[in-house]
């Protein structure tokens, strides 16, 4: 499966993403990266191989702007922006929901860190297109109360052991869920999912979660 790529418009900008379209009638994943990341974080890729190995579809793509990028890798200023991520995701939902290609096809959506708290916005924002969801050393926490309460899709959480700190913010933030959900604990893994076979534990039980959602 080949990806391609594309610019989307989102509120005045445009953002650049790579694009590899699913089999028929399966989903495609749009990916929030996190804190300082971008579409070309190898993390995010090698899960969006393994995903399109299973005939998913992928979206990569850069939530900021190059001129965005380079202000928020002097002052951090816009990786915790969750209002502006948010938005930036949700324009990706809906260009993928009118896009030959894609239209009428279900979304799932994936982030890392603070891209977990814009994927679990966007999915309360467009409950209809979304799928599912999936967090890797997520911040859903980030995301608030009323809107982890007002998401509607299925989410997994993914939580390495050795990720203190995070994994009770993400225990505290499923509580708040009202949806089928599940905080799947990578053993051994740190915050990055480095460790030797942990990025490959993600990787399959996002694509299980994306094929087979729980309802």
């Amino acid at each position: 499966m080949r990806s391609q790529q594309v610019s989307v418009p989102a509120g005045g900008s445009a953002l650049s993403g790579d694009l590899a379209l699913p089999d028929p009638d399966r989903p495609v994943v749009l990916f929030a990266h996190g804190s300082g990341s971008s579409r070309y974080s190898p993390r995010n890729r090698a899960v969006a191989a393994a995903l399109r190995e299973a005939g998913l579809g992928t979206l990569l793509l850069d939530l900021l702007t190059e001129q965005e990028e380079r202000v928020d890798a002097l002052t951090g200023e816009h990786r915790f922006d969750i209002d502006l991520l948010t938005s930036r995701l949700v324009a990706a939902v809906d260009w993928l929901t009118d896009r030959p290609g894609t239209a009428g096809l279900p979304i799932g959506l994936f982030g890392a860190s603070t891209g977990a708290a814009a994927a679990l916005r966007a999915a309360a924002d467009r409950p209809d297109p979304v799928l599912a969801v999936v967090s890797r050393g997520g911040r859903p926490d980030l995301a608030g109360a009323a809107d982890l309460g007002a998401v509607r899709a299925p989410v997994l959480l993914l939580v390495g052991s050795r990720d203190r700190d995070v994994l009770k913010l993400n225990l505290a933030a499923a509580a708040l869920l009202t949806v089928p959900h599940r905080v799947q604990v990578v053993p051994g893994a740190t915050h990055l999912f480095e460790e030797p076979g942990a990025l490959e534990v993600v990787a399959g039980a996002a694509r299980a979660w994306f094929l087979d959602p729980p309802s």
